[in-house]
């Protein structure tokens, strides 16, 4: 199955996060926090203006971006856990040197 978002919609999949401290502490997966880091999956055609035309998206598939802690609304593909959410709910595209 593949998504396809609508307006101004993307699908983010978060990224892992480390499960050791910098000091050599495990920590286990139900105590670990959710990422706020994701890649973009998919990114919908974007909004449409006063005018009717569309305004096209900040972010594009690939992406790295930070999000908030209970952004989005998460659903099940294949046994992926994706967030689906707004492009407006996106703080930032982290960008590589």
């Amino acid at each position: 199955m593949k998504l396809r978002p609508l307006h101004d919609r993307v699908i983010v999949k978060r990224l892992d996060t480390e499960t050791k401290t910098a000091s050599g502490i495990v920590i286990h997966d139900t105590a670990a926090e959710k990422p706020d880091q994701g890649e973009v999956v998919a990114v919908g055609p974007g909004k449409r203006n006063d005018k009717g035309d569309f305004m096209a998206p900040n972010v594009k598939a690939g992406d790295r971006v930070l999000f908030g802690k209970y952004s989005g609304q998460t659903v099940k593909v294949e046994g992926d856990e994706l967030l689906v959410m707004r492009e407006e709910d996106l703080f930032a595209v982290v960008e590589k040197k």
